[in-house]
């Protein structure tokens, strides 16, 4: 009997550490809601961090014109998607959310173009745009903690961070990843799709 009891009471112990170690936790870098954004989509459409509740996103920084890390990074969000496509994810649960940083030359038309390259499901994926260079440095800055340096007269390409961000149903940052291989570190696919999994079965991060 007392042997039942202790297996018993591992039981529960185990389950419990299952249980508290399952939900994901902000980094210590993040755990701040997004402020205050306002734009236009790559359809048209204003778009604003008020969209955001009620799913899981994941946020990226991009440009049209960018002739080296954006390709990368735009075809492994696109494997993302693709494989939660085929686990069966609702586009009701989860969307993905790229930034401009080039706001000038990035018009919803160039944006939308860029995105549908890689043909996701539909309602998947919005792009933000139509806002001015020193919004965009200073939003990405205080909430992803990364640069951005919008093109110059002398120079058309931006200088931004490569990073995937992860975002709970209140807009709450959680996480970031290796958007593309880089030296030894590389594109984090599998853990990206099981977070988002996990955190549309568990719901928004609660303190």
């Amino acid at each position: 009997m007392k042997k039942l009891s202790v297996l018993l009471l591992m039981s529960v112990i185990l389950i419990l550490s299952a249980c508290s170690n399952s939900r994901l936790e902000p980094k210590s870098l993040y755990g701040n809601t997004i402020s205050e954004f306002s734009g236009t989509d790559d359809k048209g459409k204003e778009i604003s961090n008020k969209d955001l509740k009620g799913k899981v996103w994941l946020v990226d920084f991009i440009f049209t014109n960018c002739e080296t890390v954006c390709p990368p990074m735009t075809y492994n969000m696109s494997t993302v998607v693709d494989q939660l496509e085929k686990d069966g994810i609702s586009s009701k649960d989860y969307g993905i959310l790229s930034f401009s940083v080039d706001p000038k030359r990035d018009t919803p038309a160039k944006m939308h173009e860029y995105i549908n390259q890689h043909n996701p499901p539909k309602n998947v994926w919005r792009s933000v745009t139509n806002y001015d260079e020193k919004f965009i440095r200073q939003f990405a800055e205080e909430n992803f903690k990364t640069i951005v340096v919008p093109p110059t007269e002398t120079n058309d390409q931006a200088t931004h961070g490569t990073s995937f961000y992860l975002v709970d149903q209140n807009g709450m940052i959680i996480k970031d990843y290796a958007g593309k291989d880089t030296g030894d570190k590389k594109f984090p696919k599998a853990e990206i799709v099981e977070d988002v999994k996990t955190m549309i079965n568990e719901g928004p991060y609660k303190k």
